[in-house]
């Protein structure tokens, strides 16, 4: 459990980075596929959520903001509270 819990912990740094425009999206989804330990840690509707938040943040970085049928900050607002159920999760798992 305890790699789960470090690339948890590398994930929020990220998405931190991210939301302060210090990572590009692009950067930030590549970085947060390889965080393999974390998701099997998880219960699989996890990993379903994780990887469509992040597959719509790729999609979306293709275009501008305003051409896209949602928004970055939306999703990584969804991505903040995917974090923390996933914390929560881990912390009762353990």
């Amino acid at each position: 459990m305890n790699a789960a819990s470090d690339q948890l912990t590398a994930f929020n740094s990220q998405l931190a980075q991210i939301q302060s425009d210090q990572l590009l999206a692009s950067a930030f989804v590549t970085q947060a596929r390889a965080h393999t330990d974390l998701l099997q840690a998880l219960p699989e509707k996890y990993s379903t959520v994780y990887h469509d938040l992040l597959d719509r943040l790729e999609s979306g970085a293709l275009f501008s903001e305003e051409s896209c049928s949602f928004s970055q900050r939306d999703l990584l607002d969804s991505l903040a509270m995917w974090a923390a159920k996933a914390q929560a999760a881990l912390q009762q798992a353990s």
